[in-house]
This record gives structure tokens, sequence and C-alpha cells, in this order.
């Protein structure tokens, strides 16, 4: 795990990690060599960064981004925001005062096996890599793979679908090590999943459309996050329920997090809001990982300030 105990060498470790995965390309969208993918591909462990300074059993914040392969701009921001909580810890009052109450966790790559061969072969793939039984098909939508309204509208049953749901719930590894880890740590708040595109900031549920018994709390929280993000260069995103903002969709992390007691259960999806989709120009990269960050901290901030 990585920790701010030592804040020069927490900067030094990141820096390390993220130049393994090719960062250069990451941050400028462009495929990573052959070599890089070779190194990438040894990163599967799939444990998140770990910002703390320490004490045991801390609130905690999760953050994942990339779950689904070809949303290469959610990386690229995870990365940033590495960096940034890093090098900020002892600088700014508001990271300091964040990570003296609560642990951070950030799974930069939630869906390596998929990265990589977004890199490799098909730049376009969205799901995992795993064989399904009885079928040529390969891969689950890792998430609707959740044990929330397993098998609902918005997924489906056939492998060969993008939306495929998987054979059960938490049949993925990259679903199922993320799952451990929540219920093993114990004293998670908040629970974050950045995804791309289309400019929302979202909450539960999408598996069913009736509201949460804390919906006029979590929406003002996203509204407060997504004005912070607008702020600086006037990216608007839409905000509300998972269901009504886009559509019924099952199985998804948040709704089980939610679900699991995990109040704080919020996910977005980054710019932009079509035109180049999944392309996203690298010159939209910094700014992305800029207005997100402070969306991010809102909420971060917000969790500090209202413990439960």
């Amino acid at each position: 795990m990585l920790t701010t105990q030592q804040t020069g060498d927490v900067v030094k470790t990141v820096v390390l990690i993220i130049s393994r995965c090719c960062s250069d390309q990451v941050l400028r969208a462009e495929p990573c060599n052959e070599a890089q993918v070779h190194l990438l591909k040894q990163l599967r462990a799939r444990e998140p960064l770990q910002f703390s300074t320490g004490g045991s059993n801390r609130p905690a914040i999760w953050i994942d981004a990339g779950i689904h392969a070809r949303e290469w701009v959610t990386h690229a921001t995870a990365l940033w925001t590495a960096k940034k909580i890093a090098s900020d810890y002892g600088q700014d009052p508001s990271v300091t005062s964040l990570l003296n109450t609560m642990d951070v966790y950030l799974l930069v790559v939630a869906n390596p096996d998929g990265y990589v061969f977004t890199h490799t072969q098909n730049r376009m793939w969205r799901k995992t890599r795993s064989k399904i039984p009885g079928s040529n098909c390969i891969g689950v939508d890792p998430n609707w793979n959740w044990d929330a309204g397993f098998g609902g509208p918005g997924a489906s049953d056939n492998p060969c679908s993008d939306s495929y749901h998987g054979p059960s719930a938490n049949s993925e590894v990259e679903v199922r090590s993320i799952v451990e880890f929540i219920k093993r740590h114990g004293n998670v708040k908040a629970f974050l999943s950045i995804h791309s595109y289309s400019q929302l900031l979202m909450f539960p549920y999408g598996y069913k459309c009736t509201k949460i018994n804390h919906y006029a709390e979590l929406n003002d929280v996203a509204e407060a996050a997504a004005n912070a993000l607008a702020s600086l260069y006037g990216t608007r995103y839409k905000v509300g329920p998972i269901c009504s903002v886009i559509y019924q969709a099952s199985g998804g992390s948040i709704d089980w997090s939610y679900d699991y007691g995990i109040k704080y259960s919020f996910a977005f999806e980054l710019r932009d809001t079509g035109r180049h989709g999944f392309l996203l120009p690298a010159n939209q990269i910094i700014p992305t990982a800029k207005e997100t960050w402070l969306a991010l901290m809102t909420i971060l901030e917000y969790v500090r300030d209202h413990p439960y």
C-alpha cells in the first residue's frame, strides 16, 4: 500500500508506478508501446493506492477508475489525482486536513486485462477478458456484474453483447476483488467510480427507479460538486439518480455500495458529451483532471465533515 507518511517518498513512488504504466502516453491519449504494455501486464494485483497518515481502521474513501477498459480519460484523471494528493499533502490545507482524518484508496486501473487489450488489439474494448463457459465470446461488462439487481433491466444475458452481465453476480475478479476489499476494510464511507463519457454526476439507484432514503442529501452534494467542477472551465454536468439521468441499469457498482451501507456513493461520467466520446483529444485530458479534482474534493470534504 502507498501512504503519505513521508510525502517525498510518496511522490517518488507514485511517479514510479505511473511511469511503469506509460503515463506520458496515457496523458496524451496514445497507445503504450510493446515494452510498456509488458510492464503494464505485471500491474494486475488490483490493489489500490492508499493515501494515509497512519492509524488503523480509519474512515476511508474509495475511488476507482477505468472499470470500462476503453475509457482512457478516467485512467489519466486517476493518475493525475494520485500525483495531486501526494504532492498537496502538507501544502494544501484541505488535502492535509482530509488525510489527517481519513484514508483515501484509489484504484487507477480497475480492469487491467481489458485496458491492456485496448492498447494491443482493440481500442474500443469495454469488457473484461474472462472466458465465458459455453460461448466463444469473451468478457463481461464489469459494471453490470455487481450484486445489486443483478440480471435486471439494462444488462444483457448475451455473452457477445458489450453489456453482458456475466454468468453470476461477482463472477469477475475485477468486481470480486473490490467487494472483498470493501468488506474486509469495514469502514469505507464513500464510494466513487469514475467513468466516461457524457458529463454526468450520478447517485443510486440504477437498478430500480425509486428514490433512495438519502436522495435530498446526495443530490445536494452532487449539485455542489458539479458547480465546483463548472467553476474552472464552465463544463456543465447533469446531476441525479442513474435511473432518471440515463436509464434503468442493473448490477452497477454504486448501487451495490449504497445497499451495502456506504451512503456517499457516486458515479462520474467525465468529458465530453459525444463529439469525441471515448477518443477524447489529448489537449482535454489535463483540463478534465483539474476540473474533476474540484468535484472530488467537494465530495471528500463533505464526507469528512459529515461522519456517520
